[in-house]
């Protein structure tokens, strides 16, 4: 009997002692869980803050809105070749040095085939800015929805993914960045003839791209009275020196083109105009644009507004058929 309850008790013994080491080994598995769910949680609120600021900063919707409007904009631009140097001293028959404008020396076959090269370069530029801007604004949604919607785990697990589109999406922005000033122009073949140079020896000659914002009329300041109207626009920084115009009007017809006063362009220096000698209560439809010259590269959009004449209105007969103001 004695025996019995002593191998009673070492069982008994036995059993606690194994429950106590698995109680310890559930405690410290337990213990180890959580310190690894803890080092998970941070590193997923870290990493989730990179995107988040990324996200905040140069892919925030403002950012890419401020970036649309400068590409619209560009896609509106005047392109031109600008040329450096833009004169040269020259040698005439009698040794005597003269200023010479540099377009006075350039072969005009080659010059021509600059332009062709310089308006493919536009185009390709403005489509890439479009495809860029694309890219941005579909890598915002994506690391949006991975910031929103998925949990630790999946967040966690995506990581490498994300990293990855983090760092494509920021060679996209300076790509971006670089492509909204346009660039120089590679010069393979030799622009001047060693014939018309007389001896002189001419500096290098370097081509690139530059821009002038289009005219864009003022809907506040232009208006119709009953046989003329005033138009006024906005030009690039109140551009300081004179630049010339073609401001064309076309009477509205509804498709009788052989109505007196169908259309006619005229050249403006200014930056407003009084049109005389409409006819009232009829539509005018006005456009305004750069004046072609002989570096223009590529045109792609010009601004128009219509105005109507008034039918009872005292008539203004200052001015002439088109003067500017001031």
């Amino acid at each position: 009997m004695l025996l019995l309850l002593l191998s009673s008790q070492q069982l008994s013994f036995g059993i606690m002692a194994v429950i106590l080491n698995e109680f310890e080994t559930s405690s410290e598995g337990t213990a180890h869980s959580e310190e690894q769910d803890s080092a998970s949680w941070e590193w997923y609120l870290e990493r989730r803050s990179l995107v988040l600021q990324f996200l905040n900063s140069k892919l925030s919707l403002h950012h890419l809105q401020h970036h649309q409007s400068k590409v619209e904009l560009l896609k509106k631009c005047y392109f031109y070749l600008e040329i450096e140097p833009k004169h040269v001293n020259m040698r005439d028959q009698n040794h005597v040095m003269h200023r010479t404008d540099i377009l006075q020396l350039i072969d005009t076959y080659q010059f021509q085939r600059m332009k062709k090269v310089g308006k493919t370069q536009t185009e390709i530029q403005l489509s890439l800015l479009t495809e860029l801007l694309e890219q941005l604004e579909r890598g915002q949604e994506e690391l949006s929805c991975y910031v929103e919607t998925s949990d630790m785990i999946t967040f966690l697990s995506l990581w490498d993914l994300i990293m990855q589109r983090l760092s494509k999406l920021s060679e996209f922005m300076e790509t971006l960045l670089s492509l909204q000033v346009p660039g120089k122009l590679y010069v393979k073949h030799r622009l001047v003839s060693h014939a018309d140079l007389r001896g002189t020896r001419l500096p290098n000659i370097r081509l690139s791209l530059c821009t002038k914002i289009p005219p864009i009329f003022d809907r506040e300041e232009s208006f119709a009275h009953k046989n003329w109207a005033k138009l006024k626009w906005f030009t690039e920084n109140q551009e300081p020196h004179l630049e010339q115009y073609e401001l064309h009007v076309k009477l509205l017809t509804n498709g009788r083109q052989t109505e007196v006063g169908y259309g006619r362009t005229q050249a403006v220096t200014s930056n407003t105009c009084v049109v005389q000698d409409l006819h009232p209560g009829r539509s005018y439809e006005f456009t305004i644009r750069r004046s072609h010259t002989d570096t223009l590269v590529c045109e792609r959009w010009y601004d128009s507004i219509t105005l109507k004449t008034k039918t009872n209105a005292v008539e203004d007969t200052d001015g002439s058929a088109c003067a500017p103001e001031g």
